[in-house]
């Protein structure tokens, strides 16, 4: 065996949902669904197959490092400068370049928990100190949070709408938390949901930029692009700040297809907006109807809903996966369900109810 760093051995590994393949067949089931990993039902576009297709051919040559035609756009859809605008290979990996970027080890990470279950591990990987608040109401609870800046916080993350709760912060609580942070410390506004934001009052990070000069806002193609196994994630913030973070990421981040892909999602905007109409359309309809059932629901600004049933998290999981519906449970606290499409959220919904009549979870 190499000799590692001692925090090697304490890192956990993160641990991804079942296939519905995978489900199937331990199961001995004709087919199954999965709802667990937050994936759009949709595959990418037309104008995005062609654009992998025409990025494939030339995938001799190196990838464009600098991302330079998608910063351009994404810079030019926002309204902002080039230089503002940071891309890499998923917005996990741009996680881990905050903390690599801002802490050495002993400094500290601040976020809510339950969260992103990545932030945690990528903290140690920097030998950086996690230190978390209890969620309030389902929801980051920034009075709490900023108790915990001290001074010795260098990264500070605010996941809206939360993974895996599915709830949002309004923009007044984050103004009004920014005034606890020291302006050398990183605020990370993680929105790998936005799109499916329905609530004006809900923080957009974009909003913050021009007013604080350490707060970055980070998003994803992962989600409403219908591109999560491409793995293209983009930040945006101020220029010397992008440039700081620049420097901790490997060379050519984004491979070309995944840069096309990109770059034609973008332009799809007539069948984007459908799609993420659609889910949020589904969304209201599940969470209505799993609240009718019995179920407690938070109002979700994500393509996903949350069941905090605390205890029977584990037992509905698994009720769920025998029965071919795949969703992703966090023991003790509460089971995530994606909104798939409308037939797949039909199949949720009886099984989910079927769950409460056969008293594998209580009404609330």
């Amino acid at each position: 065996m190499i000799r590692v760093r001692a925090t090697i051995e304490r890192i956990p590994a993160y641990v991804p949902g079942k296939s519905a393949e995978m489900v199937a067949n331990e199961h001995r089931l004709a087919a199954a669904i999965k709802l667990a990993s937050n994936e759009v039902p949709y595959p990418p576009t037309e104008r995005v197959v062609d654009a992998i297709r025409e990025a494939a051919a030339r995938s001799h040559r190196y990838p464009d490092d600098n991302s330079g035609a998608l910063r351009a756009a994404l810079a030019d859809r926002h309204g902002l400068a080039e230089d503002e605008v940071l891309v890499a290979g998923g917005s996990v990996t741009m996680v881990g370049q905050f903390i690599l970027a801002t802490c050495d080890p002993g400094d500290e990470v601040v976020y809510c928990w339950p969260s992103f279950e990545a932030y945690p591990i990528l903290a140690m990987h920097a030998g950086a100190t996690a230190r978390t608040a209890p969620l309030r109401d389902e929801t980051y609870d920034l009075d709490a949070m900023g108790e915990l800046v001290g001074e010795r916080t260098r990264c500070v993350f605010v996941c809206t709408p939360n993974n895996p709760t599915s709830t949002a912060v309004r923009r007044d609580a984050v103004e009004r938390f920014l005034t606890h942070v020291p302006p050398d410390c990183l605020v990370v506004i993680d929105e790998a949901y936005r799109e499916f934001v329905t609530d004006a009052a809900m923080v957009d990070g974009l909003e913050l930029l021009h007013d604080h000069a350490n707060v970055v806002t980070l998003r994803t193609f992962s989600k409403a692009y219908s591109l999560a196994g491409l793995r293209v994630g983009y930040a945006f913030g101020r220029a010397d700040v992008v440039a700081a973070l620049r420097k901790v990421r490997p060379p050519f981040p984004v491979s070309s297809v995944a840069q096309a892909a990109a770059l034609a999602a973008l332009d799809d905007t007539g069948e984007n907006a459908r799609r993420i109409a659609e889910i949020v359309g589904e969304r209201a309809r599940v969470t209505a109807t799993l609240r009718e059932a019995g179920y407690e629901v938070p109002e979700s600004q994500a393509n996903f809903v949350w069941l905090p049933v605390r205890d029977a998290a584990v037992p509905l999981a698994t009720y769920c996966e025998q029965r071919g519906v795949v969703l992703r449970g966090f023991a003790g606290v509460g089971v995530r369900a994606t909104i798939g499409t409308p037939d797949e959220n039909t199949t949720l919904l009886e099984v989910l109810e079927k769950a409460i009549a056969d008293g594998v979870v209580a009404r609330s």
